[in-house]
C-alpha cells in the first residue's frame, strides 16, 4: 500500500499483483476409448472447488454407458484431501455402478499420499496405461471382461462418431467389437488381445513409423480399409454394405 497526495489529501493506494484466476480450472481431462476401456488423462491439480467437481461430473457423466476407466495420473501435479476424498468417492460410484476403475502412472508425492492414509490397497495402481489396460482384458477382471460370443473386431478411425456408429452396428449382429481413435493404442490393444478383423478408416493421423508398425502387426489378420467416403454416405446403405464385406471377409478365412 502506498500513499500519495491529490488536491492537498492524502490518498491510500493499493496495488494488487496480478494473480492467477483462482476460479479457472486447473485440472485438464483428456478422454479417449482404447478398445473397451475408457481412458482419462488428468492434467494439473485435484483439489477442492471446482477441480474436484469437475472430476466428479466427469466420472458420472462417463458411467452412463461405460463401466471400464483407467485414471492416468501421470500429469497431476498435486492432489489435497478433498481431491483424494474425490478419488475414492469416483471409486465408489465407480463400483456401485458395477465397473472397474484402475489408476496408472501414479506420481510419486500422489504414491507417497496414498501410502500415508493407506490406501494403496483401494485403488488398483499400474505402472503404465498399457497395463492398466491390459488388467481389464485378462480373464475374469471385472467390468469388461464380458463372455466373448462373437468374432472379436477392432475398428480403428479418427471420427469418433464412425467409431460410435461402427461398435452399435457391430454389436447389434453379434461382434465383439473394439474401438481406437489412435495407432498407438490400436497397437496396444493387438500386443495384449486377439482380433478376427480389422477395420481400418481412412486419413489415419499417425508417424510414418507407427503406422509402419501397426501394418506389421497386424501382419495375417484380415483388414478392411473403410474409404474416405464412408463417413458421409447414407448411414443404411453403408452399414449393410460393410456388413456384408465383413462376413465375406470372415468366411474367406475359414474356409
Amino acid at each position: 500500500m502506498e500513499f500519495g497526495s491529490s488536491n492537498g489529501y492524502n490518498v491510500a493506494i493499493l496495488q494488487v499483483e496480478a494473480q492467477p484466476a483462482s476460479n479457472a480450472l486447473l485440472l485438464s481431462l483428456d478422454t479417449r476409448e482404447v478398445g473397451r476401456v475408457t481412458v482419462v488423462q488428468c492434467g494439473g491439480r485435484i483439489v477442492a472447488g471446482g477441480e474436484s467437481e469437475s472430476l466428479r461430473s466427469h466420472i458420472t457423466w462417463l458411467l452412463r454407458d461405460r463401466r471400464a476407466i483407467v485414471l492416468h495420473l501421470g500429469d497431476v501435479a498435486f492432489v489435497d484431501s478433498s481431491g483424494l476424498g474425490t478419488l475414492v468417492r469416483a471409486m465408489s460410484s465407480v463400483r456401485q455402478a458395477r465397473g472397474e476403475m484402475k489408476l496408472c502412472n501414479v506420481p510419486p508425492n500422489v504414491r507417497k499420499v496414498l501410502e500415508l492414509v493407506h490406501l494403496t490397497k483401494v485403488f488398483d495402481a499400474h505402472e503404465s496405461e498399457e497395463q492398466a489396460v491390459a488388467a481389464f482384458y485378462r480373464t475374469g477382471s471385472g467390468a469388461e471382461a464380458a463372455a466373448q460370443t462373437g468374432r472379436s473386431v477392432l475398428c480403428l478411425d479418427c471420427n469418433t462418431d464412425v467409431l460410435a456408429y461402427l461398435r452399435e452396428l457391430l454389436r447389434q449382429v453379434g461382434y465383439d467389437v473394439h474401438t481406437s481413435s489412435r495407432v498407438s493404442d490400436a497397437l496396444v490393444l493387438m500386443r495384449i488381445t486377439h482380433f478376427d478383423l480389422l477395420l481400418v478408416g481412412a486419413g489415419l493421423n499417425a508417424s510414418t513409423a507407427a503406422y509402419e508398425a501397426f501394418r506389421i502387426a497386424w501382419a495375417g489378420v484380415p483388414v478392411i480399409e473403410l474409404d474416405s467416403e464412408f463417413s458421409t454416405r447414407d448411414a443404411g446403405e453403408a452399414g449393410a454394405g460393410l456388413l456384408s464385406t465383413i462376413e465375406a471377409r470372415l468366411n474367406q478365412k475359414t474356409a
